[in-house]
């Protein structure tokens, strides 16, 4: 573990939220403004998204905790943030992220965590390969699976915390080249939709990240011109105002992703109609 110190919290003394009535118009999530002295664990932030808002809950006074494969995306990281903890960890490992989930826990209360690991390679299904498919599967979804099994148990034993999903527009319909990347992001937001219904009145509050393209190494790879792009440093922008706005669905950038939410409603024919005309696949 790679960390600078800091005086763990006083356990007995952490906040617990009663669940608030809802109405029509009012957030989904307890409104998350104030991060500082706040936990966050951040799986798969040693680049993109996951980096860019580790970084901006760093400026904002909170506990960071960053955890991915690389060691050494890490340990740049603790330089840049002094505070920063690196817990090096393969979300694959069912038992490497159990175990780094303890040693936050042992530090005290976890108030966020934040999946965004993630696998892409483009794929179609007339160049099938089951190792691709399987490895999309346990980076994207399993993965989020052995945090929540790491850290649900807290989070519901404290009637406290929130839990964040990145996911992607890529998993509302079914898309060209996407045939091993779409089905788990569009599992990842099926998950979070049911983690939601399940945990709404638990005090825990739920969140799911939809980006549209943001520049990583992961669309680094696609070969076409991608609308919207944005920068990671945004992307991080629009969640903690997602999360400040208490809301459930944080999808980014607009002026992309609300036509993809209007792909969503168009019927069968019509959808395999217009995604055909404008890939040209």
């Amino acid at each position: 573990m790679i960390k600078t110190g800091f005086s763990p919290p006083d356990i007995a003394s952490a906040p617990t939220r009663t669940p608030a009535r809802r109405g029509w118009f009012s957030p989904l999530n307890p409104p998350q403004a104030q991060w500082r002295g706040r936990s966050v664990w951040l799986v798969g932030a040693s680049t993109g998204i996951g980096r860019a808002t580790a970084a901006a809950l760093h400026a904002q006074g909170a506990r960071v905790y960053i955890s991915a494969r690389s060691l050494r995306a890490l340990e740049s990281f603790v330089t840049e943030h002094p505070g920063a903890v690196a817990l090096p960890v393969d979300a694959c490992d069912r038992e490497a992220v159990r175990a780094a989930a303890q040693t936050i826990l042992a530090q005290g209360p976890l108030d966020c965590v934040m999946y965004c690991a993630g696998y892409y390679r483009a794929l179609r299904a007339t160049e099938f390969d089951l190792d691709e498919m399987l490895r999309h599967e346990q980076v994207n979804y399993v993965g989020a699976l052995h945090v929540l099994d790491a850290v649900l148990p807290h989070f519901l034993a404290r009637r406290s915390g929130h839990i964040s999903l990145v996911s992607s527009v890529a998993g509302y319909r079914g898309l060209p080249n996407s045939l091993a990347y779409g089905p788990t992001k569009a599992a990842l937001i099926n998950l979070g939709e049911t983690l939601y219904v399940d945990l709404r009145d638990s005090g825990i509050g739920v969140s799911l990240v939809n980006p549209g393209f943001v520049e990583t190494p992961l669309t680094a790879q696609n070969e076409f011109r991608m609308p919207a792009l944005i920068t990671p440093g945004q992307a991080a922008r629009e969640i903690l105002a997602g999360w400040q706005r208490g809301r459930f669905e944080i999808h980014f950038p607009r002026r992309f992703t609300r036509w993809m939410k209007t792909l969503q409603l168009l019927p069968n024919r019509l959808y395999f109609t217009v995604i055909r005309r404008f890939t040209g696949l």
